[in-house]
């Protein structure tokens, strides 16, 4: 489907989505290297990064109940201004010269981008289904991921250009003036939802919350899609610790050989973006995806050299989005609309958990796994579920075939 056929609202989150996205990125970067120029400590870069999940995982748990009775457009265009101030933060401090201000600015605006990142993902998730038509869902779940996952890609690379020519701290003034002009893109979405009267009090928070996971157990196909999503995002964890580790001792590559292994997977991405747009959208392709993703994972345990293993990341990069956009198109197309925004919360916060798991399970020297077995163990878990739903799924057509011919002959 073609990007013009879009509704002019739908390409405003878009449009706002890949400017903050890579605002953020770039953000995301800078934080690092100014940390570490300040304090050169590695246990500090690890706080950092608490400061972001921690506050972020403890809010996702208690806020699902509340997102059902806000007014979605409203609340993302004040997540993003709120983003682009909290920005200017560590740039007043960095330019005053004090240390302990930039310090201090760069763990308010961890917390702030961790409390609010959840809240707008979920938000912007339970919007789409009123910005596009339900045949376009699939598409454009193709096409926020896809072009997001590009910036991620693009960003820093631009970002690494950039500080060619500017100083270090000017990044943080780019970031914030890249949400504001996000904040401008979402305030073309006209309003389509409605804030609900409630009485916020710990009973309805308590009822509410009840009500959201009981709804959410209820489905068991939204419980399945969380839970094979959640498996993906455990791979991509444990792949944060072990992909440097691989290419550099395991494979004996060079720096710029793990740069390019780095960037394999979000350029397949994009390409499997474009591909998904010239295949059927069905259950049969949806897990043909989740189990080429999976199998790409596998191929990494036996990858012999280093090219081997940048064809691996392409692969798996091109193949999961037929799961991730029409997993989570069907995931809003079954959702009771009344509860998409608490219901994208709770699916949200299974998926944000088994990332650190994730990290945690490949961290764990204890366990005593290769880098290798690792890269077999999280694409069996991805691969064989895949395998189980893809073969239930043929049996499924071959026997809607078979009563198809029972009909017409009869």
């Amino acid at each position: 489907m073609k990007n013009n056929s879009f509704s002019r609202p739908f390409k405003a989150l878009w449009i706002g989505e890949i400017i903050s996205e890579f605002g953020g990125a770039a953000g995301g970067i800078i934080n690092g290297l100014i940390l570490f120029e300040i304090t050169g400590s590695k246990e500090w870069m690890g706080a950092l990064w608490l400061l972001y999940f921690i506050p972020s995982l403890i809010l996702q748990g208690i806020s699902a109940p509340f997102l059902n009775h806000v007014i979605k457009e409203k609340m993302l265009l004040n997540i993003q201004r709120f983003r682009s101030v909290a920005y200017i933060l560590p740039l007043i401090g960095y330019i005053s010269g004090s240390e302990i201000g930039t310090i201090a600015g760069l763990v308010i605006l961890q917390c702030v981008l961790g409390l609010l990142q959840p809240i707008y993902a979920s938000l912007s998730f339970a919007l789409l289904p009123d910005l596009c038509e339900e045949k376009e869902l699939v598409s454009a779940n193709s096409l926020l991921d896809g072009t997001i996952r590009l910036m991620s890609f693009i960003a820093p690379g631009v970002t690494s250009l950039l500080l060619l020519v500017s100083p270090l701290y000017t990044i943080y003034g780019l970031s914030s003036l890249m949400f504001l002009l996000s904040s401008i893109s979402l305030s073309q979405i006209p309003q389509v939802s409605k804030k609900r009267v409630a009485t916020w009090s710990k009973k309805f928070w308590w009822e509410e919350t009840k009500i959201g996971y009981r709804t959410f157990l209820q489905f068991p196909q939204l419980l399945r899609l969380t839970l094979l999503s959640s498996s993906v995002q455990f791979a991509v964890g444990a792949t944060l610790v072990i992909n440097v580790p691989f290419i550099r001792e395991d494979l004996t590559g060079e720096a710029w050989e793990y740069a390019i292994f780095a960037g394999m997977f979000p350029i397949g991405y994009a390409l499997g973006m474009l591909l998904l747009t010239k295949l059927p959208k069905n259950n049969k392709t949806m897990y043909v995806g989740l189990v080429g993703g999976g199998l790409s994972f596998i191929a990494l345990y036996f990858a012999p050299s280093v090219y081997i293993a940048w064809g691996c990341e392409f692969l798996g990069g091109l193949l999961f989005p037929m799961f991730n956009a029409q997993s989570s198109a069907l995931f809003q197309q079954n959702a009771p609309r009344d509860r998409l925004s608490q219901l994208s919360a709770v699916r949200l916060l299974f998926l944000r958990i088994t990332m650190p798991l994730g990290i945690l399970f490949a961290s764990n020297s204890y366990l005593g796994i290769s880098t290798r077995m690792t890269y077999f163990f999280i694409g069996v878990i991805i691969a064989v579920p895949g395998m189980y739903y893809l073969i239930c799924t043929l049996i499924q057509n071959k026997d809607h075939d078979l009563k198809d011919r029972v009909k017409i002959s009869s």
